[in-house]
């Protein structure tokens, strides 16, 4: 009797820990940003990390409050990857989709990280392709966020099975599609930004 009733509490206890795991899960990719809409495609989890993302703040330098510099950014290696893409974007925008600050695709695996203030080209000294940001321009716009609360800046990194093929200066939509099917591993850092 006590066994099946301890054994019927252990159940329940396991579920609920799976369930909260899974509710932790969802809670670190909005689904309105790429990597929300693509994780389930997602093989293997990347470290991402910026110091400028490092205290849960974007550093003003790294907006274009401030400097207007693109971050530092690095990642963990991913065996078996053929190229790795980036994406930095507000899905706290008032637009219909995430404002896209900042793309990059085809960055070589030979790399794994880029340095602070990255050029605003069509091409990076990689050899890999910037694409336009929502500002109108090719390569990095840093966070500017109206007055009002703070929004949430995703800097996202994809390690993709090819490189892509999708000409510099393409949008978030165009890149978007052109990482489906492609994706072997992913993940973010988010940090926080408020008009100062």
């Amino acid at each position: 009797m006590c066994y099946r009733r301890c054994m019927r509490m252990l159940v329940i206890f396991a579920l609920s820990l799976v369930a909260a795991g899974q509710s932790a899960n969802a809670a670190t990719s909005d689904p309105r940003t790429v990597i929300g809409a693509v994780q389930a495609q997602r093989a293997a989890p990347l470290v991402v990390a910026s110091p400028a993302f490092a205290l849960g703040r974007v550093a003003l330098r790294n907006t274009s409050y401030g400097a207007n510099l693109s971050p530092a950014v690095r990642w963990s290696a991913m065996p078996g990857a053929r190229a790795y893409a980036l994406i930095l974007e507000d899905p706290d925008a008032h637009t219909a989709l995430p404002f896209a600050h900042w793309l990059v695709w085809n960055l070589p695996t030979t790399t794994n990280g880029l340095a602070e203030g990255q050029p605003r080209s069509a091409t990076l000294a990689t050899g890999a392709a910037q694409g336009a940001n929502d500002a109108g321009g090719v390569g990095y716009y840093g966070p500017h966020p109206p007055a009002g609360p703070a929004h949430l800046y995703h800097l996202e990194v994809f390690a993709l099975d090819a490189p892509l093929t999708l000409a510099s200066g393409a949008g978030r939509a165009a890149l978007a599609d052109a990482l489906r099917g492609h994706i072997i591993a992913d993940g973010e850092t988010v940090a926080a930004f408020k008009a100062p």
